[in-house]
């Protein structure tokens, strides 16, 4: 199903919008007219019931309407969303799509793909399991990060949000219920981080409390007199409801939901497991491969990435075997920072080393501005090395690429570069803002993500540092192999785990012996993929196309390709399902050689 639908995006000749009857000159018939409007009117009313339905994304978004709510989470609310998803898919397949532009009917696919997969995924139920270590209701202050806290209804939004909060918990405690009854939990060992996590939000000052840190801090535009009334009732509203019902939460995830998690880590083990996974993995991947093809590919990928880190263990003179070389990358003082503040100052000046250096890679440079945040102390010792937040899409709120303090001591130096690239610029923020920066796009599309297209462009951006001038150190270049091989790695340690009876132990030994990263970061790499089956197979699987893309289009066009036109090309199409993109740049291709050669 996914790839009939998908080879019919051979229509992306065209993601221009323009109606291919007004690119022959003839008035678009009735019928088109008015496909064309149901089109679109469904993707507004469906941007606007997911607004409704996710006050969370909403404020992501930059959508201040919904600032005062949480997510409804309540069985009868999650029924009624699965059947407006299902009630979408109809309306969808009622338009006739043959009587639409080529732009739409890109739009119109994609649309497709994503509802049809979210259709079908309704039968796993993944709604039982709200909670994993990297975040749930017990880090929901978490959101607090992107709101404006401009004004005085800003705050009071805020206020309200707190009012809701035992509901908001009450809520996850019965899915988690619902979720212990089918069998259908995450691994213990990664519900056993969550308790500290929990834990951090049964304080005895209210003002200690992760949902006061708004309060700690006023802008000039909230005024003076408002201030103390507002800090006093969030202070009164954290100590009586909100301590409260994190306390019982407590109780319950630790007497009860804790231990009667499952013992095992693969999702195969889960309700209808090896369908799951499957499903999973051609969803994050956009592809048809099966477990199998992605873990020869990845351990074909090792072996490669292994020969190119001979090199640079070669150039730089050390004298010892590759795993020798890793252990010195992963101790050498040198190599890392003493301090939060003195790393948190390194990511900042090599962000500001790499802006400039964007006009080498692409022609259209996004407007959107970004910053380097560092990662809230209380989830930093459970997540990754970085991570990307997008801004608002009516560029009120600048993106910021959020970066891990905790233990410098395991966070070395030569990684900063290839991290950099891959979470800030010319990876997420760049291909996000980007395509945010499209008006002629339907909503959905401008803030949609297909994981294989933007973390294969992120994964990609890291050798645009090459085309940049930036790897001049042997050390950098061998960070950027080491995040190469850690894509690589993934391939066999999420397949093997999840479908071919690895224990975690035994990943996390793969991990190790192929890449220099510290140990800290490869047990939280490890439990993310377990937690979160199949996603990481993206980055490898759309890096490989985009880079086969690339050097198909070098080869046939010759001294006609330029690297800046062919990333454009890339990311004109916000993001996309895999063969979409290859039709795209098919396309994009026949259209450049028809071209005159420069000169």
């Amino acid at each position: 199903m996914i790839r009939s639908l998908l080879l019919a995006v051979a229509i992306a000749t065209a993601l221009s919008a323009t109606p291919a009857a007004a690119q022959s000159g003839t008035a678009p018939t009735a019928t088109a007219t008015s496909a064309s409007q149901s089109l679109h009117r469904l993707f507004e009313e469906e941007w606007e019931r997911g607004l409704r339905e996710s006050p969370e994304g909403a404020s992501y978004s930059g959508d201040k309407r919904y600032n005062d709510r949480w997510t409804d989470d309540s069985l009868a609310a999650i029924a009624a969303r699965e059947a407006a998803d299902r009630d979408a898919l109809k309306r969808l397949k009622a338009i006739d799509r043959n009587a639409l532009s080529a732009g739409d009917r890109l739009s119109y696919d994609v649309m497709a793909w994503q509802l049809e997969r979210g259709v079908e995924r309704q039968k796993y139920k993944e709604w039982q399991r709200p909670v994993s270590q990297r975040g749930g209701v017990q880090t929901a202050e978490g959101i607090a990060e992107v709101l404006p806290f401009a004004t005085v209804q800003d705050y009071r939004d805020w206020l309200k949000r707190l009012e809701a909060v035992p509901t908001m918990v009450e809520q996850t405690t019965v899915l988690l219920r619902e979720g212990l009854k089918a069998g259908n939990t995450p691994p213990k060992v990664l519900m056993q981080r969550v308790t500290g996590q929990i834990a951090a939000q049964v304080v005895e000052d209210p003002a200690k409390s992760p949902f006061y840190k708004p309060f700690t801090k006023f802008p000039d535009t909230v005024p003076q007199a408002e201030r103390a009334a507002l800090q006093a009732q969030a202070k009164q509203i954290i100590g009586e409801r909100v301590v409260p019902a994190y306390r019982q939460f407590a109780t319950f995830f630790n007497d009860e939901y804790l231990p009667n998690t499952r013992e095992s880590i693969a999702a195969a083990d889960l309700p209808d497991g090896k369908a799951y996974y499957d499903f999973l993995a051609a969803q994050f991947t956009t592809t048809d491969l099966s477990a199998d093809q992605i873990h020869q590919t990845g351990l074909k990928e090792v072996a490669r990435i292994r020969a190119e880190m001979e090199k640079v263990k070669a150039e730089v003179g050390f004298q010892g075997t590759l795993p020798q070389f890793f252990d010195h990358l992963r101790s050498d003082p040198k190599f890392f920072h003493k301090t939060p503040e003195a790393l948190l100052e390194a990511y900042q000046a090599i962000s500001k080393r790499i802006d400039p250096q964007l006009v080498k890679i692409s022609k259209v440079i996004p407007r959107l501005p970004y910053g380097v945040r560092a990662i809230p102390d209380n989830i930093a010792p459970d997540t990754t090395t970085a991570y990307y937040q997008g801004g608002a899409i009516d560029g009120s709120r600048a993106g910021y690429y959020y970066v891990n303090l905790y233990k410098p001591e395991v966070r070395p130096t030569w990684e900063m570069m290839a991290l950099s690239l891959h979470e800030a610029v010319p990876g997420h923020h760049f291909q996000i803002s980007r395509a945010m920066e499209l008006p002629e796009m339907p909503m959905f599309r401008r803030t949609g993500y297909f994981t294989a297209y933007g973390e294969g462009w992120g994964l990609y951006a890291e050798r645009l540092g090459y085309d940049m001038g930036l790897y001049d150190d042997p050390y950098d270049r061998m960070g950027q192999l080491a995040y190469d091989m850690w894509r690589a790695v993934r391939l066999v340690v999420d397949t093997g785990m999840h479908s071919k009876g690895w224990s975690r132990d035994q990943a996390i030994g793969f991990f190790m012996d192929n890449a220099p990263k510290t140990r800290q970061d490869v047990v939280n790499e490890i439990d993310r993929y377990i937690g979160w089956p199949g996603q990481a197979l993206a980055y490898k699987i759309g890096q490989l196309k985009i880079s086969e893309l690339r050097e198909r289009a070098r080869l046939a066009l010759g001294e006609r390709f330029d690297v800046r036109d062919f990333n454009d090309a890339v990311l004109v199409t916000g993001s996309v399902p895999l063969q979409a993109l290859e039709a795209h740049i098919d396309a994009w291709i026949a259209e450049q050689a028809r071209k005159p050669a420069k000169g």
